[in-house]
């Protein structure tokens, strides 16, 4: 990242933009789960691998956060990689429940 105070906002605008879309993935799988649930839909196993994915996935993101750390990268860059592993499950779940 430069210095150059434009380019900085617009980098941190787009973690924030991947991260409302992290956001309104997860509101929409948040809701598909709970009619799941109202409605006797979801399974031992399906409320197993919810409640486990949550684990799974902070530990990943905390390793890439402090990979990317590490290599001396900005808080950009930081941020962005610790996001990088929610987005990717939160698409996942909505095209999985989506089915």
């Amino acid at each position: 990242m430069t210095n150059n105070p434009m380019n900085m906002m617009f980098e941190w605008m787009k973690v924030a933009s991947s991260y409302n879309m992290m956001a309104l993935s997860a509101g929409e799988v948040i809701a598909r789960r709970m009619m799941m649930m109202a409605s006797g839909a979801m399974t031992g196993p399906d409320a197993m691998g919810m409640m486990m994915e949550k684990a799974t996935i902070f530990a990943t993101a905390t390793e890439r956060a402090a990979v990317v750390a590490a290599s001396g990268a900005d808080p950009v860059r930081i941020t962005a990689a610790a996001l990088k592993p929610y987005s990717t499950k939160t698409q996942s779940n909505v095209r999985k429940l989506r089915r």
